[in-house]
């Protein structure tokens, strides 16, 4: 029986290699042809592609890239959806946007009935994986609006049996109050926004270690797969914390993290081929090297993405990373960032994920911002730090110091300005965080 079983489908997740390389290159066959068919983009750019010629996965490089430009100039001459959707309007049941914090406007994405079903499926195996169970009372900290965001989880949560409470439109603190008094035992939201819960479960006065949550399930943001993140948000919640990842092109999530926590997170890879590309050259890359995935999903009909140029680094190792037996492999440390995340400050390279990292260490730290500037030619950078309420003003020399020295080690020496913020002053959020402003462009006088 599946409740006795650690994988929500079995028989594929524990396929030896080369029985999945094999189900993938059918799968990807399959897909091409529908796209030629139905796709007027892919009818364009697959034309000289015969489906039955393609022999190995090696063929994928003979096709096409696809990249959000794209899509987003496709959606521009033939407003409002373009060319690559299969449906019009009239085919879809429902409408969804990117969350805007990437590119220059949102991705419009239709779908149909038999995507949302492939969308709650692939949810079902991250969920399932990490040991959510129908006695589960699942709570969703999430706006329910036109970002995609958590909508297949929920109804993951119900296609397996759980009771679902939907926490849309509501204050941080009516969604902590409803938490403890639904008794929910798992929590679903961002990284960001379950430390912001939790900042709100001290404030109430509630014992949050001390209730029923026992799994607190993460996606949207890279954070979640920050060792030094997760570890907060489980001291906080007293659970433990699970990463997943996914994106509105796709509809739903690639990868998820086990209940074995290899420091990871296994690719749905017999719903997904990804590969892992250098972003410059845009040739693959071997196990253990960092690179940009490229993705290629089977499910979602209305639009059928092949070759996708995701933006997002990754690192790829072999399923043996993991003892759960699972044949899919793993992205070490999950989504490690985007290509345009990074920022040059006078020659250095820097992430924000490098800068979170350091930050969460700190628990005298409520919430942080980086800010580059340029002075005159100079460009500089700091970071704005907002401690914690209980914390006393003796401590903050200390830590800036530490902070100061931390992030210079980490970045060839590059010299950061720590800079106090007030109470209450920087940004919260309930969705994607972005903590990183880049002024250098901005006009003079521009907000911080």
């Amino acid at each position: 029986m599946q409740s006795q079983s650690p994988y929500w489908n079995p028989k594929t997740e524990t396929l030896e290699r080369g029985e999945l390389q094999a189900l993938q290159l059918a799968k990807l066959r399959r897909q091409v042809r529908w796209a030629k068919a139905r796709s007027p983009w892919f009818r364009r750019t697959l034309s000289d592609v015969d489906p039955d010629s393609l022999s190995s996965l090696d063929d994928l490089r003979r096709l096409p890239i696809v990249t959000r430009e794209d899509w987003m100039s496709s959606q521009f001459e033939l407003p409002p959806y373009g060319e690559l959707p299969t449906i019009g309007g009239g085919g879809a049941i429902r409408i969804h946007t990117t969350s805007g914090t990437t590119g220059k406007g949102p991705l419009r994405a239709l779908d149909s009935r038999k995507d949302w079903a492939w969308i709650a499926e692939m949810w079902a195996y991250g969920i399932w994986g990490c040991g959510v169970r129908p006695s589960d009372t699942a709570y969703i900290a999430f706006g329910y609006g036109s970002f995609i965001g958590f909508w297949g989880l929920h109804y993951a949560m119900e296609k397996i049996g759980v009771l679902n409470v939907p926490g849309g439109a509501q204050t941080t603190e009516a969604r902590m109050r409803q938490i403890i008094d639904f008794g929910a035992t798992v929590v679903a939201s961002t990284p960001t926004y379950a430390l912001r819960l939790a900042q709100e479960a001290e404030r109430l006065g509630i014992d949050l270690p001390g209730s029923a949550v026992s799994r607190v399930i993460l996606s949207g943001e890279p954070a979640g797969s920050i060792p030094q993140t997760k570890a907060l948000i489980e001291q906080q919640w007293g659970a433990r914390a699970y990463d997943t990842a996914g994106m509105t092109e796709i509809g739903t999530i690639m990868v998820f993290e086990c209940a074995h926590q290899p420091g990871g997170t296994h690719i749905i890879e017999d719903h997904v081929i990804e590969e892992v590309v250098d972003p410059d050259t845009l040739e693959p890359v071997g196990y253990g090297e960092s690179g940009e995935r490229v993705v290629t999903s089977f499910g979602r009909g209305s639009i059928p993405l092949v070759r996708y140029r995701t933006g997002d680094l990754v690192c790829r190792v072999p399923a043996s990373a993991c003892t759960c037996g699972r044949g899919f492999d793993i992205y070490e440390g999950g989504i490690l960032g985007r290509v345009d995340d990074m920022k040059i400050i006078r020659g250095t390279n820097v992430y924000p994920r490098a800068i979170e990292a350091i930050v969460r260490e700190h628990d005298e730290v409520d919430e942080f911002q980086t800010v580059i500037t340029r002075e005159g030619v100079r460009d500089e950078i700091t970071l704005r730090v907002e401690l914690k309420q209980d914390v006393g003003d003796g401590r903050w020399d200390g830590l800036a110091e530490t902070l100061h020295k931390r992030l210079a080690l980490a970045h060839e020496g590059l010299n950061f300005r720590i800079e106090r913020a007030g109470t209450g002053e920087l940004p919260r959020f309930e969705l994607k965080a972005k903590r990183t402003v880049d002024l250098r462009d901005a006009p003079i006088g521009a907000a911080s």
